[in-house]
């Protein structure tokens, strides 16, 4: 092959473009037979393993593609040429591109796979799919654009002026879609932190129904008269939420007045009375009972106690059975409920008796207020 020593190719004999080659395609098969070893052997580890590692490295190592192994050829070909000015730089340029784009793929593949797992360690929660989602859209949103980044750098574009003016394009698209971004964000807020799940009943101001659904931009709640309601997750994440699932128990006061002609024994029994019938409703624990208060029509007693279950309808039962306990002991007691009165008490002054002794002056004695009268005979006035 001494030949070929005497043509050239760019400043190349052929004896060595003929290595190179040599050299390139030997290195794909060694590549693609060390792959195959390596992907077959770790497999078979996952097969006796529980653990996720060898399946994970497997499923990360079958994302390589095959040009990938190709432009691995390339770079091992040209070793033995010796490559000068700009055809060194274009070769080094595109074997980093590749690389930088492999290694995109390798990590995009390590992101679905980690996501799925996760997914499935979840599997029990309705709203797993939809948060794994938003994941791995948000990953590989900041993968990609990390690998566009280095990948401009490599190419020789100054980056820092083009970052400056993504940050400010960046900046423009994000008061563009500020709603459809918060929304995205709050739902994944929503899922890790959890302040609600699916079929979970919560009230958001004057709006109640049970989750039905976790969506990437909304929440829908089914309300008790059967329409939908649809909630923003930007909203559900500013707003306070009560959530009646996560309740271990239900805390019920409740007030209750009898008469003022109540006699003073029986009021001061009213409080057991009251505290017996809750207890015996069972399921419940008893905190206390007090005659609270001298109301306008009423005496007022305060009861309070806990319902050990957070379920409404046991929560209504409970209660049904100690009212009709209460108004059961208090009719064999004879005491009377309140409801509002009012008493009037309309008093009419006795008129003066007419001609009576007190009143009127006596018979021939002139009156205070009377004029004296002349004597007969004489005249009223002085000659």
């Amino acid at each position: 092959m001494d030949w070929l020593s005497n043509w050239y190719f760019l400043d190349q004999s052929l004896r060595l473009w003929a290595l190179a080659l040599g050299l390139g395609a030997l290195a794909v098969v060694v590549l693609l037979a060390f792959k195959k070893l390596v992907v077959s052997r770790v497999v078979r580890m996952a097969g006796h393993n529980e653990h996720a590692a060898p399946r994970f490295l497997g499923g990360v190592l079958q994302g390589t593609r095959a040009w990938f192994y190709v432009i691995g050829g390339i770079y091992v070909g040209s070793l033995p040429l010796d490559l000068e000015g700009r055809a060194d730089l274009v070769l080094h340029r595109f074997l980093v591109l590749a690389l930088l784009l492999q290694l995109g793929l390798w990590c995009q593949v390590a992101v679905r796979l980690g996501v799925a797992r996760w997914r499935h360690g979840h599997a029990d929660s309705p709203d797993a799919t939809t948060a794994a989602a938003g994941v791995d859209f948000v990953l590989r949103l900041v993968l990609w654009a990390l690998i566009f980044t280095l990948a401009l750098g490599n190419l020789g574009i100054e980056i820092s002026a083009l970052v400056a003016g993504l940050g400010i394009g960046g900046i423009a698209a994000a008061l563009a879609v500020q709603n459809v971004l918060g929304d995205l964000f709050a739902s994944l807020s929503i899922y890790f932190d959890r302040p609600f799940d699916i079929g979970d009943f919560i009230i958001v101001d004057d709006l109640m129904g049970s989750v039905s659904r976790i969506g990437m931009r909304s929440t829908q709640v089914r309300s008790l008269s059967g329409e939908q309601l649809i909630f923003p997750n930007s909203d559900l994440a500013k707003s306070r939420i009560k959530n009646y699932k996560r309740m271990d128990e239900r805390r019920i006061v409740f007030s209750i007045g009898v008469t003022y002609e109540t006699p003073y024994a029986l009021v001061a029994r009213v409080p057991q009375m009251l505290r017996e019938a809750v207890e015996q409703a069972g399921n419940v624990r008893f905190d206390r009972s007090h005659f609270q208060t001298y109301g306008d029509s009423s005496l007022v007693f305060e009861t309070v106690y806990y319902v050990l279950s957070p379920d409404y309808n046991v929560f209504m039962d409970t209660q049904q059975s100690v009212n009709l306990a209460i108004f059961e002991r208090f009719e064999r007691e004879g005491i009377d409920f309140a409801y509002p009165t009012r008493t009037l008490h309309v008093h009419t002054p006795t008129p003066a008796a007419e001609g009576s002794d007190e009143d009127a002056p006596g018979e021939g004695a002139p009156s205070d207020d009377a004029p004296e009268k002349p004597a007969r005979g004489t005249s009223p006035h002085p000659s």
